[in-house]
């Protein structure tokens, strides 16, 4: 039966962390996640501040063929990274142990990561692939998904599970809407594009989490 992991890795502590190393950053959010069988992560959201000569400094970077820009709103950049993961070996520790990457936001200290693997032991053998890449891992939780009593989170990160708790006490998802995203951004203090952001995403991990087995999300493809 699948496992959810959840992990902290520091950022110095893999070839991605150490990309998109930003001091001044509040979070850096990956958008498009590596499934099993592929090697690139394309797309990853910047909150603000970005830093002056982030695009210069990372393209620099010797395994990275272009960073580009892709949106920009008031808090938060979406970028898009052309690189070669095929060096991290983070990366590949995952895949060669069938992972699925279902989260991971990055901070100037340190990643979170959100996990799939088909059981315990093939997280196990990721972990000893860590160990041997001399990657320091840190397992914060492990739970089974299809278990309701694992846990309460299903995936969400806390912004996510702070957004879609206030729509649902709001009445955002009530017919009719109890509220507009506005009034949701005003309460959580960011732009009504970013709370349309953050609901989406929580409703796809909730969904994610709650409903679906490797087999089933295989079936999807």
């Amino acid at each position: 039966m699948s496992v959810i992991t959840e992990i902290r890795i520091p950022s110095d502590a893999f070839e991605l962390g150490q990309i998109l190393n930003l001091e001044n950053a509040s979070a850096i959010e990956l958008e498009t996640l590596v499934p099993s069988g592929d090697v690139t992560v394309p797309l990853f959201w910047v909150y603000d501040p970005v830093e002056t000569g982030f695009l210069d400094t990372v393209e620099r970077y010797p395994t990275v063929n272009s960073v580009t820009e892709v949106d920009v709103f008031d808090d938060r950049t979406l970028f898009r990274l052309d690189w070669d993961a095929s060096q991290d070996h983070l990366f590949q520790c995952i895949l060669e142990h069938e992972g699925q990457i279902l989260s991971a936001t990055g901070s100037p200290e340190r990643w979170n990561f959100e996990l799939r693997f088909s059981d315990r032991e093939a997280f196990s053998q990721c972990q000893t692939c860590c160990e041997d890449a001399q990657i320091s891992l840190e397992l914060t939780r492990i739970y089974n998904p299809a278990n309701p009593d694992a846990g309460s989170w299903y995936g969400l990160s806390e912004p996510q599970r702070e957004a879609l708790t206030l729509a649902i006490r709001m009445g955002y998802y009530d017919i009719p809407r109890g509220c507009t995203t506005a009034e949701l951004a005003d309460d959580l203090g960011i732009s009504d594009q970013a709370v349309t952001e953050r609901l989406r995403r929580a409703i796809g991990a909730f969904g994610r989490h709650a409903l679906l087995t490797p087999e089933s999300a295989a079936h999807m493809d």
